[in-house]
């Protein structure tokens, strides 16, 4: 395959890839309130849970309220109870 075809490929599988996975405000709320309960000092700090298209996939983040977002492990904790929770109420495997 000659560069061009592989480039073109490669394009339209991309943005075949690149769907945006909608986020239900219900879940997200529920989601972010139940990292809150197990780490308070992030409780209203977080907009939202989102899911960025990649290549294959999805990378799951919060988006925080603030500039800079909190540092720490307890904030990348409260992150991962977020996305953990979103994805179990949402029933979302992987």
């Amino acid at each position: 395959m000659e560069l061009s075809q592989a480039a073109t490929r490669y394009a339209i599988l991309r943005k075949r890839n690149q769907m945006q996975l909608e986020i239900d405000p219900e879940l997200n709320q529920q989601a972010l309130a139940e990292a809150a309960e197990r780490y308070p000092e992030f409780a209203g700090r977080a907009r939202t849970v989102k899911a960025l298209p990649l290549f294959r996939g999805y990378a799951w983040q919060v988006e925080w309220a603030e500039t800079p977002p909190p540092a720490g492990q307890d904030a990348w904790e409260f992150q991962n109870a977020a996305i953990r929770a979103y994805k179990r109420l949402a029933s979302i495997t992987g």
